[in-house]
C-alpha cells in the first residue's frame, strides 16, 4: 500500500494539471502540485500577489484537493454529489484516502472547470 497516496495523487493531480493552461503554476513537486491566478489578485490584503487557486497535495492519512473558488461561489457548492459532499473538509477541501471512480474524477473536473470559469468571468485569472 505504500504506493496508494502516489496513485491518488496522480489521479487527482491530472484534474488540476488539466486547467494549468489559464492559471501558472506554483508547485509541481512528488507530494504537491499548486495553481495560482496569472494576474495580481483584486483584494488589498493579498498585496498584488497571485491568489491561491488550488493545489492537490499528499498529506499524512490522505490526498488532499483543494479548490479555492469554492469559499467566493456557494452556487457552485450546492452542485456537489453526496458523495463528494462526503469527502469534503471545511469550504474548499476534499480528502482522498484511495483513488476516486471514474464518476468522482469527470465531477471534479467539472467542478475545477466551472471554478476557473468563475474566476475568469470576474477577470481574476
Amino acid at each position: 500500500m505504500p504506493n496508494a497516496p502516489t496513485n491518488v495523487f496522480a489521479a487527482l493531480k491530472a484534474v488540476m494539471a488539466g486547467h494549468s493552461s489559464r492559471l501558472v503554476i506554483q508547485q509541481d513537486g512528488p507530494r504537491e502540485y499548486t495553481l495560482v491566478t496569472k494576474s495580481p489578485s483584486p483584494f488589498p490584503q493579498h498585496k498584488g500577489q497571485p491568489m491561491w487557486f488550488g493545489a492537490v497535495k499528499i498529506g499524512k492519512l490522505s490526498v488532499s484537493y483543494h479548490l479555492m473558488p469554492l469559499y467566493m461561489n456557494a452556487q457552485l457548492t450546492n452542485t456537489l454529489s453526496p458523495a463528494l459532499k462526503k469527502r469534503m473538509r471545511g469550504k474548499s477541501c476534499f480528502n482522498f484516502k484511495t483513488a476516486p471512480d471514474a464518476t468522482t474524477l469527470e465531477e471534479l473536473e467539472r467542478l475545477t472547470g466551472a471554478a476557473v470559469d468563475h474566476w475568469a468571468d470576474r477577470d481574476w485569472l
